[in-house]
This record gives C-alpha cells, structure tokens and sequence, in this order.
C-alpha cells in the first residue's frame, strides 16, 4: 500500500487500541494489541508519517532507532538484589530499567500525554544479541523485564533485505503477532504532501514529467544509486534557501541529495532550464494580467517538456499567492477568537491594552505546550506565532492612543482588527485575480488540450488551492473540470475496456 493509506492504518490502529468500554477496559485487550509493523524501502516517509500520525491522534511519541543501541541500553544493566524465599535468603540478578522504556515515562512526565506511539524503527536490522530481545518486545510488549506502560501502542519500521545487507528475516511465530503493512512509494499520493508542506516548484514539476525517477534504487559495480522522497524533499529545502542567498545550484549540490548521477545531472539541467522559463515567459507578468500574445506565440511552438514547465511555473506562481492568502486566512480568524473571548470577559475596570496582554500569552502558553507535546504541526506554529506578532502590535497602538478601558478600549480594538481584515480581502480579491489570470492564459494557449487537464489536476492535489475554491467561486475551473476531467476518465476507461 502507499504511505498515505500506512498512515491512516496506524491512526486507526491507535485510535482502535486506545478505546475503552464502559467500565473502562481496553476493548481490544493488551494482549491482542499487535505491535504494527511497517516494511518498506528506505526513504520513503515511514518515520515521517509516525509524526504526523501522533498529531493527528493527539499522543505522544517516541521514537528509536534500534542500530543505535546495544543490548544494555535496550534492556538494562544487570545488578543483584537480594530475595527471600521460604526461610532462606539468596542473591538475584534483576536488569535497571530499560533506556527505552525509561524515555517513554521520561515523554510522560514531559508533556502530560499519558498515551503515546512507541515507534523503533530498523527493527529488523539489529545485532544477533539484541534480537532476542527484540523478538521478546515484539511479542511481550516488555524490555528486559520491563513492560511499555499502558495506553502506548507499539509501532515498528524495517527495511526489504535487497536494501540492506544487515536485515534479519522474523520467524512465523513473531509474525504472527504483527499488524504487517508492506509500503511502497507512489509518486501522486508524496505529491499531495508536496503541496502542503511548500515543496519548490522545480522539483514537482521535474517529477510530474519523470515520476519514475521519483524512487530509484539500483545496484552497480559502483555501488547502490538511488533517488528517494526524502532526498528530494532535502534537496528542495536547500534550493529554497540557496535562492535566497543567490548562491548557486548545480549538478554537485544535487547529487549531495539525489546520489543517482544520471538523474542528479538530468535535474539540475532540467533547473537550469525552468529557470529561464520563468524569465522568458514573463510568468510574473502574464499573472499580474499584462498582455501576453508573444509569450503564446512562443510557446506554440515549443517542445512538449517547455510546455509542461510553463503549465507549472504558472501552477506555482497561483499556488504560492493562494497558499499565502489562507494562511492570513487563518490567522485572521485566530485573531478574532482571541479579541471575542476578550470581549466575552471584558472588564470596565482594566486598560484594554492589559487584558489584551493577558490573552496574547493564552495563545504564546498553547504555542510552548502544543511545542513540547509535539503536536505542533509547521503551518500552526507560523499561524500561532503570526497571531501574537498582530496582537502585540495591538497593545503597542493601545498605549499609545492612552488608558483607554471597557468598551471605548474595545472599539479602538475593533478599529484595528478591521484593518486586519481588510488586509486579507485584499489578499483573497488578489489570489481569486492571479487564477483567473492563469486560466486566461491557458485558454488562450491550450484550450481543450492535455496542458490544461494537468493544470486542473494539480489544482484539485493542492490542499491550500483546494480550500481556496471552496470560498472563491471560479466559474472556469468548475466548467473546465466537469468537461475535461470528466472526458479525460472516459477516455481512460474505453482504454481500460480495449485492454481487457
């Protein structure tokens, strides 16, 4: 299965194992709570998805990687108690806790979650003495002699043994007492993931003309090559900061990521040229609604790779004004629930500004919890932290305007957050006018051609675009879905049909 549908598995799986009854028993007992286990190739997300799985369920987590330890960190050190047994006294040898289990109570007492994720990932690439007790985790829920507290549900990763030379097969007893989940990488579901977290346009729409060197693994004489979601997600944030620094990006920066020569090359070519695309076509131009006549002439006649780079620097350009505009989006509304709350528990007697101050570090107070739980995805902190920027900037303009009190302190409060507001209209209007642009420019150019069913493709993956249409009603991007999309699948299916 791909690692979206892994992730949604093991958020079930948490939520199904956490569930209790009405007398508050487990209602899947300990005992059959299957540690799950995830297998799939190297750098495909799985340690990622544990994450963002944590989150979503609001638990805690903790995660190893089993080859960074040995069989006393894993299971404790030895030491000698003494016991007394019938009238005789003798000497024992018990184990300190586990460092791994130590952690979990340590994750406990840290954030004040009591149920959690314990993820050990490479579990099948331990040492032959620490596998014993590696089987014994899997199929006892215990370290040493140490159990994982209740309410922590057990999550493993291992690799295939054609990526690693280290791999240890698991006998059918220890499998049989796994949830197993085979992962493979898939290009459409990472580049929903892509979309969200802001990756750099070059790279999605590199892959989107070459998906198959999204996961490349292979085995020369010199060595493995390889090409994995994670090395391109890296490779991105480096070329976003190298843009801002105006330092250069070549094929050596590249293959520091993509450490498959030929494709390292092939990119970094291929960013050379969406480079000059994005100058030549006047992208930024034909956005704003400049005249565009010789920028479509031009790409008449270009090749079907030019063309394609265009579709996506015009996506990018759109998505990057929309994704900033539901941001702002968000932090307007966080700002308005902080200043109703303020006006819910408003005081006559207290400056305005002072009660402003006390709710501004509510919301600086969930930031840090939400920080030290880990639960805390990027997008909310930018939205939490935007939040108090605005609202600190209120209380300077308070002071400054005097002690205003009650609801003469409240109105001037008002007064600016309708500045806020208007800010993100603006925002908004400007977004709704960067699309329409676009499809201008696409109507123009590709009516009715394969360049435009792309165009709309990609705008229905991306999770800020797709929030965006809920809101603005754009009239072409509904028609043209309802005729090209649905004539794009019609066409598939009769190819389906043929095939059979």
């Amino acid at each position: 299965m791909n690692i979206k549908r892994a992730k949604q598995e093991i958020i079930d799986a948490v939520e199904a194992y956490l569930s209790k009854d009405e007398y508050g028993d487990w209602l899947i007992p300990r005992v059959r709570q299957r540690p799950v286990l995830l297998i799939g190739a190297p750098g495909i997300g799985k340690t990622q998805i544990m994450e963002q799985a944590a989150r979503e369920c609001g638990v805690a987590l903790v995660a190893y990687s089993i080859t960074h330890h040995t069989r006393q960190s894993a299971i404790g050190l030895p030491f000698i108690s003494k016991k007394q047994y019938g009238e005789k006294e003798y000497e024992v040898t018990e184990y300190t806790m586990s460092e791994i289990v130590a952690s979990v109570y340590d994750k406990m007492e840290e954030t004040g979650l009591s149920e959690g994720i314990l993820f050990i990932d490479e579990i099948n690439c331990v040492s032959e003495t620490l596998a014993p007790a590696m089987l014994q985790f899997l199929q006892c829920k215990t370290f040493g002699n140490h159990a994982i507290p209740d309410g922590w549900v057990i999550v493993a990763a291992g690799n295939p043994p054609e990526y690693n030379k280290s791999v240890r097969d698991f006998d059918v007893v220890t499998l049989d007492r796994v949830k197993k989940i085979p992962v493979e990488p898939e290009f459409d579901v990472w580049k929903e993931y892509a979309y969200k977290e802001g990756i750099h346009p070059a790279v999605l729409s590199y892959l989107n003309l070459r998906s198959s060197y999204f996961y490349k693994m292979e085995t020369t004489v010199e060595g493995r090559k390889f090409a994995t979601p994670r090395g391109w997600e890296d490779l991105s944030r480096i070329i976003q900061v190298y843009e801002k620094l105006k330092k250069t990006v070549d094929a050596d920066l590249v293959l520091q990521y993509i450490q498959h020569p030929k494709i390292a090359r092939d990119f970094a070519a291929y960013y050379d040229l969406y480079q000059k695309y994005q100058s030549d076509y006047q992208i930024e131009a034909i956005l704003r609604g400049e005249k565009f006549e010789r920028m479509q002439a031009k790409v008449a006649h270009a090749s079907f790779d030019e063309r394609m780079s265009v579709v996506h620097l015009l996506l990018s350009g759109v998505q990057k004004v929309i994704r900033r505009s539901m941001e702002q989006e968000l932090v307007t509304e966080k700002v308005f629930a902080v200043l109703k709350d303020l006006k819910a528990n408003l005081d006559e007697t207290e400056e305005t500004a002072e009660a402003l101050e006390r709710f501004t570090a509510l919301v600086e107070t969930e930031r840090e919890k939400k920080m030290q739980q880990e639960l805390l995805e990027h997008r909310e902190e930018r939205v939490l932290k935007e939040t108090v920027r605005i609202l600190g900037d209120y209380q300077e303009k308070l002071r400054l305007e005097g002690p205003l009190k009650g609801e003469e302190g409240f109105a001037a409060l008002k007064a600016l957050f309708g500045g806020e507001k208007e800010a993100y209209e603006i925002s908004f209007d400007e977004a709704g006018k960067t699309l329409e642009n676009a499809f201008d420019f696409m109507e123009a150019a590709f009516l009715n051609s394969q360049e435009l069913v792309v165009f709309l493709s990609e705008l229905n993956t991306d999770f800020y675009c797709i929030a965006f249409l809920k809101e603005y009603d754009c009239e072409r991007y509904y028609r043209y879905n309802k005729e090209l999309l649905f004539e794009d699948r019609s066409t598939q299916i009769k190819k389906r049909i043929e095939a059979l």
